[in-house]
């Protein structure tokens, strides 16, 4: 069977409605604590000797691993995302009556996505970095030229950079460090770091082994707290305009992870910014299409939209 046909067959058996009676019993919640829980088990017997191995289970706890978080709302419908151990994180792509059913169906786009994460087809190879290179020069907002791809210096050369730095590893993990860099150019870092004359790959070997903390969430709120005051207005507007973004991405069934991430800087740098301004100077209208019709999520998770790597490159475009 070919590997379009697994995934296929995977997402139509995941995507039946709970309402069929094959899919009335499917603990999906359950399901991805295992399929975390034996993924978990694999690395850590992978990383010890054959001995080591058969000499007894691994303690593994994904509930300290999957983090399920519910949004505040006085009524349906009910939104949950759910964030991998990885850092990625999906939320209920259904429009939910109750806080249950949104944990289920949060936990069902979850599990689609690491299912078919898992597929050979979705492993960075030499193949995909080419095809992904060409596609990249081709989609650019600026002129890049793929012989640039040697070059470090070039935007382009960056992102082969990082690529091949992911070669063997999964899209999902690769766009898990994407993210990072995804958030640095949109609040500004990377081209502070630019002004700085730090060098692109002392950038990406950072972050990279840091990752995304508390510290550097809380800087970036600090930066948008300060905008604020030199702008009076403009956090409330960002907020908005991430918020707005957050329940498209949602509606749609991708990673949410960047959005997500982007939608709690600006709230945190808005509950300082409490402190100096009235609350009806932030006040956020309801959104008044909370009931917009649901997109057919059998072709929004087709092997060519499913993970949107390429657009990524734009963030390298004002490198430092």
């Amino acid at each position: 069977m070919k590997m379009s046909e697994v995934e296929e067959s995977i997402m139509s058996y995941l995507s039946q409605r709970e309402a069929d009676a094959s899919a009335a019993d499917l603990n999906v919640v359950a399901m991805l604590h295992n399929f975390w829980e034996q993924r978990q088990t694999c690395r850590s017997n992978g990383s010890s000797s054959e001995s080591d191995a058969s000499a007894g289970d691994v303690a593994i706890h994904p509930e300290s691993s999957l983090l399920y978080e519910s949004a505040a709302s006085p009524g349906p419908p009910h939104v949950c995302y759910v964030t991998l151990p990885g850092g990625s994180c999906f939320g209920n792509y259904k429009v939910c009556e109750t806080q249950a059913a949104a944990r289920r169906d949060a936990a069902r786009v979850a599990l689609m996505n690491s299912l078919v994460n898992e597929l050979p087809c979705r492993r960075i190879d030499s193949q995909f970095i080419a095809q992904s290179l060409q596609q990249a020069a081709s989609d650019s907002a600026v002129n890049v030229a793929v012989e640039d791809a040697c070059d470090s210096s070039t935007s382009i050369g960056t992102y082969v950079l990082l690529l091949h730095s992911y070669e063997g590893r999964t899209m999902l993990e690769f766009q898990e460090m994407m993210t990072i860099f995804q958030l640095l150019q949109w609040n500004g870092t990377l081209k502070a770091l630019r002004e700085r004359r730090c060098s692109r790959q002392s950038v990406i070997s950072y972050y990279s082994r840091r990752g995304l903390d508390e510290y550097i969430r809380s800087s970036m709120a600090l930066d948008w707290l300060g905008r604020e005051q030199r702008s009076p207005g403009r956090l409330g507007e960002e907020l908005q305009v991430a918020q707005r973004e957050l329940v498209l991405a949602r509606r749609r069934g991708i990673e949410l992870r960047f959005y997500k991430e982007k939608t709690e800087i600006l709230s945190l740098a808005l509950s300082q910014a409490y402190i100096h301004h009235t609350p009806e100077a932030f006040y956020e209208a309801p959104d008044p299409t909370h009931k917009q019709e649901q997109l057919p999520l059998q072709t929004l998770y087709s092997q060519g939209t499913e993970v949107k790597i390429y657009p990524t490159l734009q963030s390298f475009n004002n490198p430092p």
